[in-house]
């Protein structure tokens, strides 16, 4: 296994995936680990994450300096290798020039981690500091033009630095040396497959869970329909599954969830209407944030009355993934920026009764679907376009009626049908409509019209940690705009949105 030791990057599990991604088990840990933790782990090597502090700021963070002195090959990525270099006796000093996006680096000497690779290509660049000085052993091993110590190597402690992120696709040849760090020098096997997480977390769960009952949100997502058939392989009956119906989902969804999950997953599952509730609790409510706690505590509130129904129920089953922990809270205690809160990790009531189980929290959106398939969930369940658990009500900007909600239903159940049509729903990270909080003058049938807006939001991503907006044909895009405004009542304009992510978010709240 790989150790990443998080130092605050928001890129940290970024690095965890493009390990997995080479088969090798890999997890993130806190900087505060202890020595007899990661000698417990038995680690093939370690790598030092990135973050947003500077080495000589106050409580930036730190790991014990006898990390090296464990014989075990360690690489630090960009802050990471900012305090190898400082706690071996190396000096990092402010930036003459600071740098951030593409650069071009340089390769200088022979290093491994460099093996087959031109002598020179673009790498991702994030960075303040500089080193100017380095520790006893050390090398320089690649520079770009503004950076002179880009890439460091001690080659007999097998102890390499890298000041540009090999973990972005912006990086030429990262994933590459990630694999040389991988094998060549850290010597690990291909033995991780989504086979043996999913055996891992079976197991874990087991143990966790013990005789007590787990209580699982099922929305009909793939998110939870895997986490929730991984736990009912844990722990059989045991497992109590609940569809709410908040009165935000889209047209037909509860009638098409309800066949599909019942035949598709032999397990204890109850519907329950708690649509009068949300729709009354959001009422007057336009703050997007708002919003959110409002229906995650409502969320909680139903789970807690159907808890009390059912003796012996100890956990809540969530199907959270990296990238709404990662969004919602700092990852792992490091010092990450919150970028808003996600239904399933945040507006939890301080004292809930339920502990939480969340057997996804280390993977992707992708990941999760291979595990799907390996778990044998049918493959239109396992390639359902995500769909936020605070449904419609964040994709209606402003006051949430069910006026408003029957043009939104109607508007994307258009957009959905031409998508498919097209064959680009599997091609699409997400595809969905937002109600705008503006009316605007338009002409029907020779009559003045004041009437709705609606923005068309679909994007391409791998992870959804970034996104690009999709270059739709133009045709589909006329197609889906005369669509909906000659088939949903008080629409007269249709827009699209071109933002990537970053700088914006993939939902509009």
């Amino acid at each position: 296994m790989i150790i990443v030791i998080d130092f605050g990057s928001q890129f940290n599990q970024l690095i965890a995936r493009r390990v997995r991604e080479h088969n090798v088990y890999c997890q993130v840990e806190p900087a505060d680990i202890s020595l007899d933790r990661i000698r417990a782990l038995n680690p093939k090597g370690i790598i030092l994450s990135g973050g947003p502090s500077s080495i000589y700021e106050d409580n930036s963070p730190a790991i014990d300096k006898a990390l090296f002195d464990l014989g075990v090959p360690v690489l630090g990525i960009c802050y990471g290798m900012h305090y190898m270099v400082h706690a071996l006796g190396g000096v990092i000093q402010r930036a003459r020039k600071r740098e951030y996006g593409f650069a071009r680096l340089q390769i200088k000497t022979g290093c491994p981690l460099f093996t087959d690779m031109e002598p020179a290509f673009q790498c991702w660049m994030s960075h303040g500091d500089s080193a100017i000085e380095l520790p006893k052993g050390f090398e320089v091993t690649a520079s770009t033009e503004n950076t002179a110590i880009a890439a460091v190597a001690h080659h007999q402690k097998r102890f390499y630095g890298l000041q540009f992120h090999p973990e972005v696709e912006h990086s030429v040849n990262g994933s590459l040396m990630i694999k040389h760090f991988l094998f060549d020098i850290c010597h690990c096997e291909k033995n991780w497959t989504m086979n043996s997480f999913s055996q891992g977390a079976i197991s874990q769960i087991k143990d966790a869970v013990g005789d007590q009952k787990v209580i699982m949100g099922l929305s009909g997502g793939v998110d939870s329909s895997v986490a929730a058939t991984l736990i009912h392989k844990a722990i059989g009956k045991n497992l109590y599954c609940i569809f709410v119906d908040n009165g935000l989902l889209r047209h037909n969804e509860k009638t098409q969830l309800e066949k599909r999950l019942v035949a598709n997953l032999d397990m204890n599952i109850k519907f329950v209407d708690a649509a009068e509730t949300f729709l009354a609790a959001l009422k007057g409510v336009t703050d997007p944030e708002t919003k959110r706690k409002i229906i995650g505590s409502l969320f909680i509130q139903v789970f807690d009355a159907e808890a009390k129904k059912i003796p012996g129920a100890g956990f809540l089953g969530q199907g959270t993934l990296y990238p709404d922990i990662i969004e919602s809270r700092s990852a792992f205690g490091g010092p990450t920026s919150i970028i808003k809160s996600h239904h399933n990790v945040g507006g939890l009531p301080e004292k809930m009764k339920l502990k939480l189980i969340e057997p996804l929290q280390l993977l992707f959106k992708d990941e999760v679907r291979k595990l799907g398939a390996t778990l044998g969930l049918p493959e239109d369940l396992i390639w359902r376009q995500p769909f936020p658990g605070p449904g419609l009500a964040i994709r209606i900007m402003g006051d949430v009626t069910p006026n408003r909600l029957d043009i939104l239903r109607q508007t994307d159940t258009i957009l959905l049908e031409e998508i498919r049509k097209a064959g680009l729903y599997r091609k699409l990270w997400q595809s969905f409509a937002v109600l705008l909080p503006v009316k605007s003058v338009g002409v029907m049938g020779d009559k003045r019209t004041f009437a709705n807006c609606v923005a068309i939001r679909a994007v391409t991503s791998n992870d959804a940690m970034t996104a690009d907006w999709a270059k739709l044909p133009h045709a589909l895009l006329g197609t889906i705009s005369n669509r909906i405004i000659n088939e949903v009542d008080d629409i007269n304009r249709v827009v699209y949105d071109i933002t990537s992510k970053p700088p914006g978010t993939i939902e509009w709240e």
